[in-house]
């Protein structure tokens, strides 16, 4: 059976390809349980400092699957609602697993990002686009709202305005644009866009992997949390950079080094 989501290990890198090329890798549910399954490997496996998202063939994500959407919708009255609640359940675990992962996430957009594929590349800490890259919240057309958590992400990157603007009108945004308004990081070739990302992510995750991890989950709750919160997430978490091995191995290094 082929693999819906490749996982592959280069140099510390976890590479995570969306692999149904054909329908430019939109999301069913077979793809959906496999990235799961990709994402907790990524987090357990130590060998992974962080994780790269791309899609293969030229799009990087359409969002869902229109066909699955379809064969929804023939369901009992009854049961739509109810189906699609759990379905959400699923999305959602996978949004999460993703946006909560305690390493860095670097999405490499190839070509489309759209709908729930826009949603994440948005969950992700870092986006690096491809030139030819473009950008939907395409979920208004379809007559939905965006339930892949670009309605939390989106405004957090791009503004409360902006982002409202691309929801409501379901437009696609170029890389360039992406650049300029903050929604991509960084442009990248095309034919280089995945190594380019691998190689950033290294650089990114270099340091402590716990302090990484501890700043992280901080800083991804910091604009709904209150400061004094804030400072006390902090403090707990410096008590536990205090306790580990890397910590330590610092300390020594540089007093070796200044004792010299």
């Amino acid at each position: 059976m082929t693999s819906l989501v490749e996982f592959s290990v280069e140099d510390s890198v976890a590479i995570l390809r969306l692999n149904r090329p054909d329908v430019r890798n939109a999301i069913n549910d077979v793809m959906r349980a496999q990235f799961v399954a990709a994402l907790d490997r990524s987090a357990n496996d130590e060998a992974v400092r962080a994780v790269v998202l791309t899609g293969n063939g030229k799009s990087f994500c359409s969002g869902g699957d229109i066909a699955g959407m379809r064969d929804r919708l023939h369901a009992p009255a009854g049961k739509v609602a109810f189906n699609g609640w759990r379905r959400q359940q699923q999305t959602h675990r996978s949004v999460a697993a993703l946006h909560g992962m305690g390493k860095v996430t670097v999405a490499a957009v190839n070509g489309a990002a759209a709908g729930l594929g826009c949603d994440l590349a948005l969950a992700c800490d870092f986006i690096v686009a491809a030139e030819d890259a473009l950008f939907s919240m395409s979920f208004v057309r379809r007559g939905l709202v965006s339930d892949g958590g670009g309605m939390y992400f989106l405004p957090r990157r791009i503004g409360l305005s902006r982002a409202k603007e691309m929801i409501f009108t379901g437009r696609s945004v170029g890389s360039a644009e992406a650049l300029a308004i903050g929604l991509a990081d960084r442009v990248c070739p095309s034919g280089t866009l995945v190594y380019d990302a691998a190689a950033w992510a290294r650089d990114l995750s270099k340091g402590s992997l716990a302090a990484i991890a501890l700043t992280k989950g901080i800083m991804d709750r910091t604009f709904e949390t209150a400061e004094e919160q804030v400072f006390a997430l902090g403090r707990e978490a410096q008590a536990i950079c205090y306790t580990t091995a890397e910590h330590r191995d610092a300390v020594a290094a540089f007093l070796d080094k200044s004792a010299r």
